[in-house]
């Protein structure tokens, strides 16, 4: 077991990526605090989890819920060895079209959310631990409507880096997994529908270089790497889980 005696909180941890996370964390001898917003979905999943799962209901952008959900995390398992800042929300913010109010609701759980989890993380973290912050693709690959979405994960990725320098001293790890195209809650109505869905998953196939839609267990295992001892030397980074697409676009289906 690669996370024997380990303790682990992960942000969104009801549904989708948190959830396989979490899954595969007890699997592998994991203690795991979860958080999510809706109090029957965390309860579900707490109930998939066992004895050695744990919810808090907690908003990512509520840094008072946040601070809370650690101490309640230590107060049950003890100091955190892992933590996963997984929780995040989509949003279309075209140019044209945006008011402030819907570009700040995603700066705010996506960016600085994200920022104070890992604050209120680190007085109740181990030295050694692992920190995992969750990326996206969509950093890099310009997708029109994301704006707000994009600056936010971009903003992980350089918050990553910076967070690695200031917790070097006491040997926390601060890395990041960014995600391709994933078959995960996150698409809402684009996958409202069994016709819908096969056309989403299609869509991205194409635009994948391994030909085929991400699956949550990927980025999972990706996770379980980077928070186990593993990955003991590995600081800083971001490892993308995408098929290929950011590395190699042109060997995508669609260009062959």
């Amino acid at each position: 077991m690669r996370l024997k005696d380990k303790t682990a909180l992960i942000t969104g941890g009801n549904s989708g990526i948190g959830l396989a996370t979490a899954k595969l964390f007890v699997a592998e001898g994991a203690r795991v605090v979860i958080t999510g917003r809706d109090q029957a979905k965390l309860d579900a999943a707490v109930k998939e989890l066992g004895a050695n799962g744990f919810g808090v209901k907690a908003d990512a952008g509520d840094v008072a819920a946040l601070e809370q959900a650690f101490q309640q995390a230590e107060a049950k398992f003890g100091k955190l060895d892992i933590v996963f800042a997984n929780a995040g929300i989509a949003g279309n913010t075209p140019l044209g079209g945006t008011t402030l109010a819907a570009f700040e609701s995603v700066i705010k759980t996506n960016l600085t959310g994200v920022f104070f989890t890992v604050q209120a993380a680190v007085p109740h973290l181990n030295d050694n631990a692992s920190i995992v912050l969750n990326g996206s693709v969509i950093s890099v690959l310009g997708n029109p409507g994301y704006s707000a979405y994009a600056a936010t994960k971009a903003g992980v990725r350089a918050m990553a880096r910076v967070m690695a320098s200031e917790l070097s001293p006491r040997g926390i790890r601060v890395n990041v997994v960014s995600p391709g195209g994933t078959r995960t809650p996150i698409w809402g109505p684009g996958i409202a529908t069994p016709e819908a869905e096969k056309v989403l998953e299609a869509r991205i196939s194409r635009a994948t270089p391994l030909g085929r839609m991400g699956e949550v267990a990927h980025i999972a295992k990706t996770v379980l790497f980077l928070a186990s001892d593993d990955a003991a030397h590995v600081q800083g980074q971001e490892i993308f889980i995408d098929g290929g697409a950011t590395a190699s676009p042109a060997g995508a289906p669609i260009y062959r």
